[in-house]
């Protein structure tokens, strides 16, 4: 059997785990699929927080091969997919939601004296533009602050803001697995957190009898997973660097890693996230659900 190929960029355990244990168990390849899963973009460093989510990229970072054409495949947040398809050279559009229902978290310093979400009134939340953390950290403080109240500004990818916060350079960030269960074992402080969906966005070439195939596999996984997610915790370990902190698979709460069988994304769930985007300014309200949604996932 000759298999299609595949290419899908590697980002994050918490989004690409089903990915990884369909490779490790064979279903890729038995749904006739070569995927190939390619390493990420580095993210631009960021010497100083920025500010205006205008100077960064939708597309900067760990979603730049999608872009570039080196990959046809690309799962992120739900809100950034949006973002992505409106400023999408290549034509992507989301195909489907995504099986990671991830979660971001927003910590403080133990010495900061902060201890509820009030309390970061004015104060800089580190987060990277256009990625989960922006969007959550928003989504997450708007029912506590007044919109000039919040101020979250662009710290770079996990282990950039991660360092950040550690050292004092900005008061609080957003954070998702490994690095929330590495900032709970160094003591830092919850503030609050949230799960959310994300989507999956694709390429012309993606057809849906390919990514039929692909859906496939992914929902065997994501069922092997449910059985037991103790032994691939191992790839949410080697994410985090030793010089930060060790972590063992017993460090994680295993009720915050969620994976569900993909679905096909909802007219009504995207025009309510849309209407929110284009009220804090995060997007162009000139977009339409046919323009950025093409579901090719078929519902079980």
């Amino acid at each position: 059997m000759t298999l299609k190929k595949v290419r899908s960029v590697r980002s994050g355990a918490i989004f690409t785990l089903p990915y990884l244990v369909g490779l490790e168990h064979g279903y890729f390849a038995e749904e006739g699929i070569d995927l190939e899963l390619v390493a990420p973009g580095s993210y631009d460093a960021v010497l100083k927080p920025i500010e205006e989510h205008e100077l960064v990229s939708s597309f900067g970072g760990i979603s730049t091969p999608f872009e570039s054409g080196d990959v046809s495949l690309y799962r992120a947040c739900e809100w950034g997919q949006i973002r992505r398809s409106h400023d999408s050279g290549r034509g992507g559009q989301i195909i489907a939601k995504r099986a990671s229902v991830a979660s971001q978290a927003i910590f403080v310093r133990p010495d900061s004296g902060i201890k509820h979400p009030q309390a970061l009134a004015g104060r800089t939340v580190g987060v990277n533009f256009h990625h989960g953390s922006h969007y959550l950290a928003i989504q997450s403080l708007e029912g506590f602050l007044d919109p000039d109240e919040i101020k979250v500004v662009h710290a770079g990818g996990p282990a950039e803001r991660f360092r950040k916060l550690r050292d004092g350079e900005i008061d609080a960030v957003a954070l998702m697995e490994p690095w929330t269960t590495a900032a709970e074992k160094l003591g830092y402080v919850l503030i609050t957190e949230a799960f959310y969906v994300g989507s999956e966005i694709a390429s012309a070439d993606v057809d849906p009898e390919t990514f039929a195939a692909v859906d496939r596999a992914v929902r065997r996984a994501v069922a092997k997973i449910n059985e037991d997610i103790r032994p691939y915790l191992h790839h949410f370990v080697a994410e985090v660097p030793e010089d930060l902190v060790k972590l063992e698979p017993a460090d994680f709460r295993l009720g915050r890693l969620r994976y569900v069988d993909p679905e096909p994304y909802p007219e009504a769930e995207f025009e309510r996230t849309y209407r929110w985007m284009v009220k804090w300014g995060l997007i162009a309200p000139e977009s339409t659900f046919t323009s950025i949604v093409d579901n090719r996932v078929v519902p079980v």
